[in-house]
């Protein structure tokens, strides 16, 4: 098998209003797929001013990508 550029690999699972999100923002900057968008977002969030480290024991239901998940940028309180 040849040598990827990316080996590996992240499976994440999403609602279906955070996938039309997802879609949405793709579509709207021609991002040439999904995993491209996924990418950029974690570069741009991973860059961002105040970016919060999750706090130990918490849970990925914790973090959302739209506000109408309750949370955004991770627990509240660190935990």
């Amino acid at each position: 098998m040849a040598d990827l550029e990316r080996p590996e690999r992240l499976q994440i699972m999403l609602t279906a209003d955070e996938l039309a999100a997802l879609e949405n923002w793709r579509f709207e900057r021609r991002m040439p797929s999904r995993s491209a968008a996924v990418r950029e977002l974690l570069r741009r969030g991973l860059h961002a001013d105040g970016f919060l480290t999750a706090a130990q024991g918490a849970k990925s239901q914790d973090f959302g990508i739209l506000p109408s998940s309750g949370i955004v940028d991770g627990p509240p309180d660190g935990g």
